[in-house]
């Protein structure tokens, strides 16, 4: 993984075979969890990890290609989200069940838009690192601070505040309102863009760039 004015962005064209299959066994080793058993810490970290590394998995099957939207299973589908992936617990789930049927409405917690990555270039950064009931709280905040403190996530442009298309996807996650929604955000900005922010309560445009996260060719 490499890092680039604050992303993190995968080579997928690097990944070896051996990387692969270490995925591979990662996954596996997923399935046979009991999550049922696990403590609430626990059963978040792992379904965000799973999120995670099921969507490097598809990049992966069906790259090269320029953009996740291109990765379909269907005639009347753009993009992985829907497709039954794994299987846990006798259930099988897509990426879809686990973030709009476990972990948004379980947890309950807006800081999941800032862990789960959707593999491009305007998603909150995919870690380093996997996510434990030790760090979770530690790495949820972090990554809120960078990803709204990140011009793909939020900046001011002529007075005009332009924010990711997450909250407008999920804004019922982040308040009852935009001035609520601009509320969370100032939570996390840094002191330069929270004093720009106390100057606006409107959201003017959302916007969302949907290539690949991978680095520049350049």
């Amino acid at each position: 993984m490499l890092e680039k004015e604050g992303i993190n962005l995968v080579d997928y064209a690097a990944v070896t075979d051996s990387d692969r299959d270490l995925l591979r066994r990662y996954l596996d080793l997923m399935q046979s969890v009991e999550v049922t058993g696990l403590n609430r810490a626990e059963q978040k970290s792992y379904w965000v990890n799973l999120y995670n590394a099921l969507t490097v998995w598809v990049i992966l099957k069906h790259y090269p290609v320029a953009s996740i939207l291109e990765i379909s299973y269907g005639l009347l589908t753009r993009g992985p989200w829907s497709e039954k992936l794994i299987d846990i617990e006798n259930q099988q789930l897509s990426l879809d069940n686990i973030e709009h049927d476990i972990l948004r409405p379980i947890f309950e917690d807006e800081r999941i838009h800032y862990a789960v990555n959707c593999a491009s270039y305007s998603c909150p950064n995919l870690q380093r690192q996997p996510f434990t009931a030790g760090n979770l709280e530690k790495m949820l905040e972090q990554s809120a601070k960078d990803y709204i403190n990140h011009p793909r996530g939020v900046r001011i442009d002529s007075g005009k505040l332009v924010v990711s298309s997450i909250y407008d996807w999920y804004g019922q996650d982040f308040g009852a309102n935009e001035g609520e929604i601009v509320d969370h955000l100032r939570q996390y900005a840094d002191k330069d863009l929270a004093i720009k922010l106390n100057s606006v309560s409107h959201i003017s445009t959302f916007e969302y760039d949907w290539l690949l996260n991978v680095p520049s060719p350049n």
